[in-house]
This record gives C-alpha cells, structure tokens and sequence, in this order.
C-alpha cells in the first residue's frame, strides 16, 4: 500500500512540475501574425475574402435551422473585418 501511495504522490508532483511549466512556454510564444521587430502584417484581401466565406457560411446555416453556428460565423466575420479596418487605420496614420 505504501508503494502505491509513494507512486501516485511522485505522479503528481510530476504533473504538477508540467503544469507549472506550461504557462512559461505558453508567454514566450510569438503572437500570430507579429515578427521580431513587431511589425504586423494584414493581408487586407485575405481577410476579407475569409470574412465573406464566413458571412456565406451563416446564411447557409441559418437556412438549415442552425442559428447559433451562424451567429458565431457572423460574429468571427464581423471580427476579421474589424481587423481589417484596424490594419487600414493603421496604414492612414502611419
């Protein structure tokens, strides 16, 4: 009994030590779509022809009953295009 006992404390502090390791990987990660220096870069096309495959794929779903589905479509559409006018705002004022 007391093996098993040594065994599963061992385990856990094991998976324990993971744990604590993983949000230190996850901050030195690179964000998407940054580099190095920092410089963003929007494909202003891309993300709109996205955006409309996304708003195309809502009224899809919405005409097969599938509301939810296509509010999230719609709300990950309205997203990008957000982006992209940030990325236009950002040229203008550079």
């Amino acid at each position: 009994m007391r093996r098993i006992t040594t065994l599963a404390v061992t385990a856990a502090m094991a998976g324990g030590l993971l744990f604590a390791a993983a949000p230190a990987q996850a901050a030195s990660a690179t964000p998407s779509g940054a580099r190095a220096g920092g410089v963003v870069i929007c494909e202003i096309n891309k993300m709109r022809a996205e955006a409309a495959k996304l708003k195309q794929k809502a009224a899809q779903l919405d005409q097969l009953g599938a509301h939810a589905e296509a509010k999230k479509a719609r709300a990950q559409a309205d997203a990008i295009l957000r982006k992209v006018k940030q990325c236009q705002d950002a040229e203008n004022n550079a």
